[in-house]
């Protein structure tokens, strides 16, 4: 798929605002309604896609990052299996085809106990399970990747960013959210009456509840896309050591980085998980010793290269 300044320009607006209105960002862009629209269809046919997910954060879930080494020839089927999962995200194969790291987020620990306890062991010719419990989002996710190079100005970027209204009222998803949340996961840009369809609401139900659930942070809109679309071929998770007194200020830096597209703080063997996007290995290099190397307070990087996402923020289709 090519991608021109104006394709990137609706994606970077999608992620300000997944449901933001044709017409206004055709009037921010400078465009039509009908060519903005028109280059939507085309990038979502493409693979493209917008997809709202719960914010564990605002909600208080169990937010884990488990990384499952396996046999080669068990790996993909692991990973397929967990894709389908609907609390998973960024389910990925990595490291010679042979581990699969996923971030897995439950309302509550019953959820987390029986998948680390009972299915994952039960798992055959995985080989072991290390988990990481998410401690704070620095970049993507919920919070956004604020330092990512964009086609916006400063002007575009405040005019499409969504800002809840609502942050000091208690999140709250519940049971009957299920079926919008499910909706609004396979496509984040369905309209009221396929929404209205999909939950037996009326649409006016719909959008009163949408949102809130927006306004409130209950839920949060991300853009799925094959990272090689924009000229990234070269995608990394990086598990970095941190000395505690430097953790927070490492974690800050790296979010200003625009080859970061995530970074969290963790519990576990390693304190620091970072995704990174580069166009190549050698531009992976200048990136890691120029860039981390001269950070203060990291102690030890391991970098661990992503062959293939199987699933990052939609359901399966």
């Amino acid at each position: 798929m090519e991608i021109d300044t104006l394709d990137q320009s609706v994606i970077d607006a999608l992620r300000l605002d997944g449901r933001v209105s044709f017409s206004t960002l055709a009037e921010v862009l400078g465009v039509s309604d009908q060519t903005v629209a028109r280059r939507y269809r085309r990038l979502h046919d493409e693979g493209v896609r917008v997809a709202a997910m719960p914010d564990g954060v605002r909600l208080g879930y169990d937010m884990w990052m488990i990384r499952l080494q396996s046999a080669p020839d068990s790996a993909a089927a692991i990973a397929d299996a967990l894709a389908r999962r609907p609390d998973t995200s960024w389910v990925t194969l990595a490291s010679g085809g042979t581990e699969i790291t996923c971030i897995v987020q439950n309302p509550g620990t019953a959820d987390r106990e029986t998948l680390l306890l009972q299915k994952l062991p039960r798992t055959p010719r995985l080989v072991s399970v290390r988990a990481h419990c998410l401690m704070h989002h620095f970049a993507g996710g919920p919070v956004g990747g604020e330092a990512r190079s964009t086609m916006l100005n400063p002007e575009q970027t405040e005019r499409l960013r969504y800002r809840p209204a609502l942050l000091d009222t208690p999140a709250v998803l519940a049971a009957e959210d299920g079926p919008l949340l499910a909706a609004l996961n396979r496509d984040g840009r369905l309209g009221f009456p396929q929404l209205a369809a999909a939950t037996g609401w009326s649409e006016s139900t719909v959008r009163r509840r949408l949102e809130q659930l927006r306004a409130t942070g209950a839920i949060f809109f991300d853009v799925e896309l094959d990272p090689a679309t924009l000229g990234f071929r070269a995608r990394f998770m990086l598990w970095l050591t941190v000395a505690p007194a430097h953790l927070a200020a490492v974690g800050e830096e790296l979010a200003r980085h625009p080859e970061v597209v995530f970074v969290a703080a963790t519990i576990g063997e390693t304190n620091l998980m970072a995704i990174v996007l580069c166009r190549n290995v050698a531009d992976l290099y200048t990136y890691v010793t120029h860039r981390i190397g001269p950070l203060q307070g990291v102690e030890r990087l391991e970098s661990v290269p992503a062959l293939r996402h199987v699933k990052q923020v939609a359901s399966l289709v």
